[in-house]
């Protein structure tokens, strides 16, 4: 049996005149971070596989220096893609993000639909799980690790099992029974080394 973790980026530098997936984690961000492996976690023993997005790399090479872990980027990890609109102030962003929990077959103003979206991201841990035997810490995004977990606990898409602060993280086994809840999305800083 595999544990599995999903840890959303914590906060980043917003800044309109970069791509999004580009942006880069704040001082805060970095500081809940540094908090967390302060108090030894996640610790030693995890493989760490990671979106290609910045702040999602930057997230996991502080994880992995703080206790030596392998780290693995994987393509189709990245958040929904957002392309269509990039930088939206933040309401906006919001209203869209509400729209795209309530209608998951559409993707508003052009973004990635979250069907879409949960397609990829579940093909992606498929293919980790397939290869990886070791205990596993996906470090990714708010929207795609909310789906993933939906798809996962077999449950339906919405708003209300999103995430409610970046810097998040859900919990879970993996064996060839399938996977089992540990607990949803909780903040960084209830994470602790058991």
């Amino acid at each position: 049996m595999q544990r599995i973790l999903y840890l959303s980026h914590p906060e980043v530098n917003i800044d309109p005149q970069t791509p999004v997936p580009e942006w880069k984690l704040s001082d805060q961000g970095r500081r809940r971070l540094i908090a967390s492996t302060a108090r030894g976690w996640p610790g030693r023993g995890w493989r760490i596989v990671t979106s290609p997005e910045t702040k999602a790399q930057q997230t996991a090479e502080l994880l992995a220096n703080a206790f030596a872990l392998p780290l693995h980027i994987h393509p189709d990890m990245a958040e929904v893609d957002r392309s269509a609109t990039g930088y939206i102030p933040h309401d906006q962003h919001e209203t869209l993000a509400d729209a795209l929990f309530a209608h998951p077959e559409t993707g508003p103003m052009g973004w990635e639909s979250a069907i879409a979206a949960t397609a990829r991201i579940t093909q992606a841990f498929q293919e980790v799980m397939a290869e990886v035997s070791d205990n596993l810490l996906f470090i990714g995004h708010g929207a795609v690790g909310t789906f993933l977990w939906c798809a996962l606990t077999k449950t339906p898409i919405t708003r209300a099992a999103d995430q409610r602060r970046g810097g998040s993280f859900w919990a879970g086994t993996y064996s060839a029974a399938g996977f089992v809840a540990g607990h949803p999305w909780q903040g960084l800083e209830t994470a602790a080394v058991k």
